[in-house]
């Protein structure tokens, strides 16, 4: 079953101008529209939230809007400049999110993300993922994912809050406004002179008479909206990138000769590759079906690579994946982020070659998903659960050096967990600790290590201090507690006593 994401930019052009950088970047506590010519009118062709809410609305002449808002801020439309950037930023979503996403003017992208989100945790965390990186760049997104391209438009414009999950053949689109179904406003308006409201309403209505009336167009959103009628979304494909192409006279289907096209790609693709002294970090193969419908696979790399072994053996072992249908008959693999390698030398009689786990991470990471293959680096922090990052496998460390004056348990908590125990302030171990509903009496204790806040990143750090102990039951269990303050002043934190790790 298919699954599209449309993502909602309701503020685009205003989100655009403010993320430039330089003089002309807009205040976001001022009214701020943009101004662009309908005819000889000159009307507010956007509107920040501050405007809206002082009454100015798209469309309005600018003289009216600079009436009611006496200091607001007008600056000129830039359609073009929008269009280009909403390309830019569907490519951005292409290379982190799914190989099959097109732009959707003026104010949206679209997402074929069949297959895609299973490297990402889920479609609901997928979206969550899309929305959290959107807000950190200042874009204001509504986001919904449905089972076609119309639903998951019609979702993302009138329910989502600001994400939408779609159930498998979403029925809520139904109670939508006929505004939904990206009509033209002259189909639209014509309608509500007809008196339809809804959606619904055009189900309910005989076929022929709409179409003689308003043309092949609204029952053709119609019927894409609702699933009966294919929508492929078309991949975006910037200049520069660099792609190999196979169409096939009879469509093919068996798992064997579509190993042997990729293969093919895969090679034509290394060619081009080494041409431009370029490695390859993601690879993406899309097959087009005889039906029109678009199969993806998406493979990615820990470190630049063009070895034509390595990279089919990598897509090969996806092809249960896709599901050929009656057939393919187009393929195309495209490296849709490419980095600079050099050619070097990987041995000599003099120096042994240096061990290769890119490969391993490539194979680990393709089956799991990338974000399930890390390693963890040293951060400098004394704080135990700051002082410890997860990075990708074969990133650079941060620079900072593992801690080697106190010992440090092999296994932390995600948070430290609170626990009952008996002690006596202010430096003494306790007597046994109680965890999980059960009791443990201590036998053997080493500390107390003071560990400061760190004040310079929260106030409420300035005075917190922790004292933590090692410590070990009859059992021989080891484990790692803490005191949350210095046992005397209350300021330094609430003398509670928490498990923060378990040594081995």
């Amino acid at each position: 079953m298919a699954r599209v994401i449309s993502v909602c930019l309701p503020n685009w052009p205003i989100d655009r101008l403010r993320r430039q950088a330089g003089d002309i970047t807009a205040s976001a506590e001022g009214a701020l529209v943009l101004a662009g010519r309908v005819g000889n009118r000159r009307v507010v062709t956007a509107a920040c939230d501050v405007a809206q809410a002082a009454g100015l609305r798209v469309g309005m002449a600018i003289s009216k809007a600079q009436a009611l808002v006496p200091d607001l801020d007008v600056r000129p439309a830039d359609p073009q400049g929008d269009t280009d950037s909403l390309e830019r930023l569907a490519l951005w979503v292409m290379q982190r999110f799914s190989p099959i996403v097109a732009a959707d003017p003026p104010d949206g992208v679209v997402i074929e993300s069949t297959g895609a989100d299973h490297l990402h945790g889920g479609e609901a965390a997928m979206l969550d993922a899309l929305l959290g990186r959107l807000t950190l760049s200042g874009i204001t997104a509504r986001i919904a994912i449905a089972d076609t391209w119309g639903a998951a438009h019609a979702l993302a414009r009138h329910l989502a809050d600001p994400v939408y999950l779609g159930e498998p053949h979403e029925t809520r689109i139904s109670a939508l406004p006929l505004s939904a179904l990206r009509l033209s406003p002259v189909i639209t308006a014509g309608l509500s002179d007809l008196g339809f409201e809804t959606i619904n309403d055009l189900l309910t209505t005989p076929r022929a008479p709409l179409t003689l009336r308003f043309g092949p167009e609204l029952c053709r959103r119609l019927d894409q909206a609702m699933g009966d009628c294919a929508e492929p979304v078309t991949p975006l494909r910037p200049a520069g990138l660099i792609e190999t192409r196979r169409s096939f006279a009879e469509p093919i289907a068996a798992a064997e000769t579509i190993a042997r096209f990729i293969s093919q790609l895969v090679t034509d693709l290394c060619l081009a590759l080494e041409q431009q002294g370029l490695g390859a970090r993601r690879l993406d193969l899309l097959c087009w079906r005889v039906d029109s419908d678009i199969q993806t696979l998406r493979v990615g790399l820990a470190a630049p690579q063009r070895d034509p072994k390595r990279l089919t053996r990598l897509l090969c072992d996806k092809i249960q994946t896709l599901d050929p249908g009656f057939g393919i008959e187009i393929m195309t693999l495209t490296a849709t982020i490419a980095e600079p390698l050099v050619s070097r030398q990987t041995s000599s009689l003099l120096e042994p070659a240096a061990s290769d786990l890119s490969g391993l991470v490539d194979a680990l990471a393709n089956r799991v998903g990338a974000r399930a293959v890390y390693r963890l680096t040293p951060v400098a922090s004394d704080v135990p659960e700051r002082s410890v990052a997860r990075i990708a496998a074969l990133a650079p460390d941060q620079g900072a050096n593992w801690p080697n004056h106190w010992p440090r348990p092999s296994r932390l908590l995600p948070r430290p967990e609170q626990i009952e125990t008996m002690a006596l302030l202010p430096d003494h171990p306790p007597n046994w600790i109680s965890w999980r509903g059960v009791r443990h009496k201590v036998c053997r204790a080493d500390g107390p290590e003071r560990i400061f806040g760190e004040w310079w990143k929260r106030d409420a750090e300035l005075a917190a201090v922790r004292d933590y102990f090692r410590i070990e039951d009859e059992a021989g269990e080891r484990f790692w507690i803490f005191r949350a303050g210095d046992g005397e002043d209350t300021a330094t934190g609430s003398h509670r006593w928490f498990i923060h790790g378990i040594f081995g």
